[in-house]
């Protein structure tokens, strides 16, 4: 929106001309979204507890994590304000992947918020249905997948990318449509199985974040992908304003949601960040890199996976609890050491992808 102005006032001045580079409108776009958060945060999190919209916690999980039980929650729709405002004001409004990458997020969002509200606020426990929250999710999912592949102007925006390998690239053809959508749907179940402690999914969602984001101004720059041998991806270098936004209003809900947590996301926004990170990796064509630095969410989910799949196979469990985060919980370890550990654990993978952009 403010690049519109801009350029108009480029012909007043050139000094103006500075907002064209994608770097300062990117680092504007976490600057503006840290700022939002910083504003909005505590007027939101007041509202929250008047309304006493707040966190109910498991009978049978940790019992350090009764004492959380009232903590106001849905503060994930935070992010969501602060990120939409951030792209709108910052991006590029031509480009098509901004706006597929921001309607995915708020799709998802808008998921999450009516599972939260019928649970928190209606008081129905069981919130949206499995089937219903499945359905809105394929409408997102399959719809961006869609949009993406019939969008697509060469044959690179619809095949896979190997990392490591330079010359490793598969011709997905019409697959692509179901591979892209089980990225969408299943990267934004993962970040919402992650969140469980007190700043455990926002900062890896940051990072990855982060990451993606350096990925989508190197894949969109022509050099730089001609440089470091990775496909050239026409406008999507857009994304990374978005990507910042993400960081930057995450940045600005960890301020709330650090150990002890003030306030936390619920689905709105785990849902919402998950959904915004596979849609990402899909537009930039690194989903596998993707499944690097998400490490973490992919480690979650599997975990998941696992302990119910044993059970119902054998009736034994594989770990004390899943997700992976309360059997640490369970063996002893203190909340903030599973959550800074788990951190490291993601800058690591974060450091991992990005040096596939080199490793080839």
């Amino acid at each position: 929106m403010l690049l519109y102005l801009t350029n108009y006032l480029t012909q007043l001045h050139s000094g103006f001309g500075v907002f064209q580079y994608l770097t300062l409108r990117a680092i504007l776009g976490i600057l503006t979204a840290l700022a939002i958060s910083f504003i909005v945060g505590p007027v939101m999190i007041r509202k929250l507890s008047h309304y006493q919209i707040g966190q109910h916690v498991r009978s049978d999980g940790p019992q350090a994590h009764l004492s959380k039980a009232g903590t106001p929650t849905m503060g994930g729709a935070l992010i969501l304000v602060a990120v939409t405002i951030s792209t709108l004001l910052w991006s590029d409004l031509s480009n098509r992947y901004v706006w597929v990458v921001l309607v995915v997020t708020l799709l998802f969002g808008a998921v999450g918020w009516v599972d939260d509200y019928r649970k928190l606020v209606k008081k129905q426990s069981q919130g949206l249905k499995a089937r219903e929250k499945y359905f809105w999710q394929t409408v997102g999912g399959l719809g961006a997948a869609l949009f993406l592949y019939h969008t697509a102007t060469q044959p690179i925006e619809t095949s896979l990318i190997v990392p490591f390998f330079k010359d490793v690239v598969i011709p997905l053809g019409w697959f692509f449509v179901v591979f892209a959508y089980f990225v969408i749907v299943g990267s934004s179940n993962a970040v919402n199985l992650t969140d469980g402690l007190d700043g455990l999914a926002i900062m890896p969602t940051v990072l990855v974040a982060a990451g993606l984001g350096i990925i989508a101004y190197a894949t969109g720059h022509i050099k730089f992908a001609e440089y470091l041998g990775i496909p050239f991806v026409g406008g999507a270098g857009e994304v990374v304003v978005f990507c910042g936004a993400i960081a930057g209003a995450g940045l600005g809900f960890l301020w709330f949601n650090a150990y002890p947590a003030m306030v936390f996301m619920g689905d709105v926004g785990a849902l919402a960040l998950g959904a915004a990170l596979g849609v990402v990796a899909v537009v930039v064509r690194q989903e596998l890199v993707l499944l690097i630095m998400g490490g973490v969410f992919v480690m979650e989910t599997l975990s998941v996976i696992m302990q119910v799949a044993s059970f119902k196979l054998t009736g034994k469990r594989i770990f004390r609890m899943a997700p992976l985060h309360h059997h640490f919980e369970l063996k002893g370890w203190p909340e903030p050491r599973v959550i800074v550990r788990f951190w490291i654990i993601t800058v690591i993978l974060t450091l991992v992808g990005l040096a596939t952009l080199k490793i080839r």
